[in-house]
């Protein structure tokens, strides 16, 4: 008897060691968040070992158990009809509101979910309750874009799909079988989601033919460059909880196919170091002492390695691609850009990339809303429903949902 209350001791010691991580006061639930951050980390280190024995790919093996942990429950909302369809090959999910007789023609987003381009899925139950809620309450159609992932495929052909199935979704027999109206439409998405949200309004603010075919861009904490991982968020953040700095690099070299072992290196921007000539104008574009206010950048000191390893650019030119790094577009292009909603979080890693793209709107002349939490954290606002349901997940939520409403 003795001897097992000893070791039941220990392993209850040993637990709140593996789920205990300091964490600021200011951060929403942080014992809750605590235990989410600790089963998002046995899930991974569970497949680690399933593709070190051989068995499947590590993202393959996390991303099969979040579809099945998120599984979507039998429920769903009378006033929403949602259909899972393809638009030109592309797998899709169209949640429909309630017609309203006094508005015949609906307004619309489509929707891009996160998941460092290799997880999670319009069907699981956090988008398929977002874009729900975003249909009932806005009475709007919302296609969720249900676009390949990596390991099966790579950058660039998620911006491929995501370009294809909006083009088709705008055709005007689509839209008037959707009862849209052609002059309130949408885009928006979610970490890795609002990066190729952020992509897909770039290239079409370039095209003639679909130049102000979208009213409004709504990013949430997106994913916009991979040229400097020490911005002051990336520094303050480094272990913070769902995305510490280490992860996030780790999806970028996945999404481009790289070599993993340049992960570290990268950590500590040996990429774009001054050697690597083709990063020096870049750079100026991101740079964070002149973009982020003095309450973001307090005593934190840019990271530029004077010889680093150019050999990562040469292998990964995609790195320095602005179709993979939206913050870094050239001035011309983001000055033809919709109306603007960014919403960040303060103990995020990608804070600062959604600040830093603010401001640079802003400077083009495009109208932007800045939406910060200060006690939101990266992902947060998938998590409304228990027994992930976070106070800042649904403020978020609610704020998003607002701007919409009011917007498009």
């Amino acid at each position: 008897m003795r001897s097992s209350c000893v070791v039941l001791t220990a392993l209850v010691a040993l637990a709140a060691y593996y789920i205990y991580i300091p964490l600021p006061s200011s951060v929403s639930d942080p014992w809750k968040l605590m235990l989410l951050d600790a089963t998002f980390r046995s899930a991974e280190h569970v497949c680690e070992l399933i593709q070190y024995l051989g068995l499947s790919h590590q993202l393959l093996a996390l991303n099969f158990i979040i579809t099945s942990v998120g599984q979507k429950n039998a429920w769903s909302s009378a006033r929403v009809k949602v259909t899972d369809t393809d638009f030109d090959g592309v797998e899709v999910r169209v949640f429909e509101g309630s017609p309203k007789p006094e508005e015949p023609l609906k307004r619309s987003v489509l929707y891009i979910h996160g998941g460092g381009w290799a997880l999670a899925s319009a069907k699981i139950r956090y988008y398929d309750d977002l874009c729900t809620a975003m249909a009932e309450e806005l009475n709007a159609v919302i296609v969720s874009i249900e676009y390949s992932l990596v390991p099966k495929v790579h950058f660039p052909e998620q911006i491929h799909e995501v370009v294809r199935a909006t083009k088709y979704f705008l055709q005007p027999e689509v839209l008037q079988k959707y009862s849209v109206d052609p002059g309130r439409i949408g885009i928006s998405g979610d970490s890795a989601g609002g990066n190729l949200a952020t992509v897909l309004a770039q290239q079409f603010s370039q095209d003639a033919n679909l130049k102000n075919k979208i009213k409004v861009q709504a990013l949430i904490y997106p994913v916009l460059q991979a040229l400097d991982f020490n911005t002051p968020s990336y520094q303050q953040n480094v272990n913070a909880p769902v995305l510490p700095r280490s992860v996030m690099v780790q999806y970028w070299v996945h999404y481009f196919k790289g070599n993993s072992d340049f992960v570290q290196a990268m950590i500590v921007n040996n990429h774009t170091s001054l050697v690597v000539v083709e990063a020096t104008a870049l750079r100026a574009r991101l740079n964070w002492t002149s973009l982020l206010p003095a309450s973001i950048t307090k005593n934190y000191k840019p990271v530029v390695q004077t010889t680093g390893d150019a050999r990562i650019i040469r292998e990964i030119p995609q790195l320095l691609d602005a179709r993979s790094a939206p913050l870094i577009a050239d001035q011309d292009v983001l000055q033809h850009l919709p109306k603007t909603y960014i919403l960040t979080c303060e103990h995020d890693v990608l804070r600062d990339d959604g600040i830093m793209y603010a401001k640079r709107l802003e400077s083009a002349g495009v109208e932007v809303t800045l939406d910060h939490f200060a006690d939101g954290f990266h992902g947060c606002m998938i998590f409304t429903s228990w027994p992930t349901n976070f106070s800042v997940g649904i403020r978020t939520r609610n704020s998003y949902i607002k701007w919409l409403d009011q917007n498009l």
